[in-house]
């Protein structure tokens, strides 16, 4: 049965008169998440288009609720200019809805209008999540977010960005230099229950969506619902830039919590409210049903023993779901989502027997291409698959030449090409984004070789404490230069003592009590070490980093970090 991942008739690929290629779908959306300064009800404003999410604004008798606040304090700005226009109220709280949106809210300070101290309230986990994303996974995620969010892609010409599916961009060009302006959360959440905000009586419930920290919103009184759980396009169980699974019996609980509150105005993190209470509860049920279908027919396969690539191309959202945009595939695919559900069930191993021990990949590729005839015959295929829109048995074949020991150009641009019609012919924006980056890559306009590397920023790393960010340094140790050794570092910082604890191969993160060896150094220095922006001998000549210990030692152990600044040079 045939997906719609992407369409083989190319009469509905369109150009734009920036001259980006884009399928119609895809284009559409632009429609549902076009710039406006909504207010769907009396006392209720939400900023749709101004980045990646909307900021929503309720009016309570001793202020104003700011819920969500953007990605950047300059973000928030602009949603509070926005807000001016229809009251000078001050601002009494602000709510999160999870960790993705919170970097704006010190703009409510610069603002001055605002209660003192402000509150601020989320779910306890938001601090601990935003930190993950500068820790150990660094560079995945850096690297997932340019893909998925069109980051490198120029602003017109074919592969020029058209919309990220849930904005026009992951950060509004508008707004920067994108200064991050976190507040920590003062009144955190937990589970579901009701409290007085700024005089308004709310009802929260946690509700686990794209991340494990939502929280959704209820305003009994003026019949109004804020969450992030109902998108404006099918819900992402998988992003193509990587996440943790997120598991649709976790998500669907908060889906049926909305439907049970009955709200007549319903407002989102993403795209424009849906208004009147019929109209709601049939949309809602609609989105938390195409769930339940992805996770009811793919629990159903693999009970039959699909395998995975079985379950992706056999199990296919029913039409009743086209019937508009908030169940269509104009962010992820459906395809993509029943393969992690799988894994997020059942693991990687899907019973495929070639799966269980496959051999090297490039041997792999090697052999593939000399059974099906050698180098210049498998790109003939390629060409040929490609004018048949065999979109893709195309990009496998591709993909073997390019990823053998003996690719060259002509490799990378074939598999280029084809990941180009895929980008014109997908109405998903994730999937346009991540073949059209990918594609730029291959064939050399763009250099993304920095997203393969883990480099810390000062500014990324500045609110993390020194002991998370000596513990995770774990991940950065190459095993080979490090066998054999047995010996403990603590590091003396100002804001505590930790360590690392050298043996078996591994790094393991401790207090530092006990150590052999101890290492002395400011904060500031911590930082601009671990990012490369002083080098390590340089630190230790001129006495900002203090060694007492087996010097021979701590030599070995830092050349065994993929750290820049680290390394002697080779």
């Amino acid at each position: 049965m045939p997906t719609r991942s992407f369409d083989l008739d190319p009469a509905n690929t369109h150009t734009l008169p920036g001259g980006q290629r884009a399928h119609r779908d895809h284009l559409a959306q632009n429609q549902i998440i076009r710039s406006q300064f909504e207010h769907p009800r009396p006392g209720v404003w939400t900023v749709v288009g101004n980045g990646l999410s909307n900021q929503t604004f309720i009016l309570a008798p001793e202020g104003v609720l700011a819920i969500d606040t953007g990605e950047s304090i300059e973000e928030m700005r602009s949603a509070l200019k926005q807000l001016r226009t229809v009251t000078q109220a001050s601002i009494a709280a602000v709510l999160y809805t999870h960790f993705h949106y919170v970097e704006g809210t010190r703009a409510i300070l610069d603002e001055g209008n605002h209660a003192d101290p402000l509150p601020v309230y989320g779910h306890p986990r938001i601090a601990t999540n935003k930190a993950r994303a500068s820790g150990e996974i660094g560079p995945a995620y850096s690297r997932g977010l340019v893909e998925q969010f069109a980051l490198s892609l120029p602003d017109s010409g074919p592969d020029g960005n058209v919309n990220v599916g849930l904005g026009f961009w992951f950060r509004n060009p508008a707004h920067a230099p994108f200064t991050p302006g976190f507040l920590p959360v003062t009144h955190p959440l937990h589970g579901s229950g009701s409290i007085r905000i700024a005089g308004l009586h709310v009802d929260y419930a946690y509700a686990p969506s794209d991340a494990d920290d939502s929280i959704n919103y209820w305003f009994p009184a003026i019949s109004t619902c804020v969450h992030n759980s109902v998108w404006p396009a099918l819900f992402n169980v998988f992003p193509i830039r990587g996440e943790e699974y997120r598991d649709p019996r976790v998500l669907i609980p908060g889906i049926d919590q909305i439907i049970r509150w009955t709200p007549e105005f319903l407002v989102g993190a993403h795209g424009p409210a849906l208004i009147g209470k019929e109209k709601v509860h049939a949309a809602v049920t609609r989105y938390r049903d195409a769930i339940q279908f992805l996770w009811d027919q793919t629990v159903r396969g693999i009970n039959k023993g699909w395998t995975t690539d079985e379950l992706a191309t056999r199990i296919r959202l029913p039409d009743l779901y086209d019937q508009d945009y908030l169940t269509a595939e104009r962010y992820g695919v459906a395809e993509h989502h029943i393969r992690q559900i799988h894994n997020g069930l059942r693991g990687w191993f899907d019973g495929e027997e070639s799966h269980l021990f496959p051999l090297e990949p490039a041997e792999r590729y090697l052999r593939l291409i000399e059974g099906f005839g050698g180098r210049e015959k498998v790109r003939q295929q390629v060409t040929t698959a490609l004018a048949a829109e065999d979109i893709r048995w195309a990009i496998e074949l591709a993909t073997w030449l390019a990823r053998s020991p003996e690719a060259d150009s002509i490799d990378r641009n074939l598999l280029a090409r084809g990941l180009r019609v895929l980008a014109e012919r997908t109405p998903a924006a994730n999937i346009r984004s991540w073949a059209l980056t990918r594609a730029r890559m291959l064939d050399g306009t763009t250099d993304m070789r920095r997203y393969y590397q883990h480099r810390l920023s000062p500014r990324a790393i500045g609110d993390t404490p020194s002991a998370d960010l000596i513990g995770n340094l774990r991940v950065l140790v190459d095993p080979l230069l490090i066998e054999g050794i047995d010996h403990h570092v603590a590091f003396h910082v100002d804001d505590g003592e930790c360590g690392l604890h050298i043996r078996n191969s591994v790094a393991v993160p401790t207090e530092g009590q006990g150590a052999t060896s101890r290492l002395h150094l400011s904060r500031e220095t911590l930082i601009r070490l671990v990012s490369s922006k002083i080098r390590w001998t340089d630190a230790v000549s001129d006495g900002r980093l203090q060694i007492d210990g087996d010097l021979s030692l701590v030599d070995r152990i830092r050349n065994a970090f993929e750290i820049e600044g680290w390394r002697d040079p080779s």
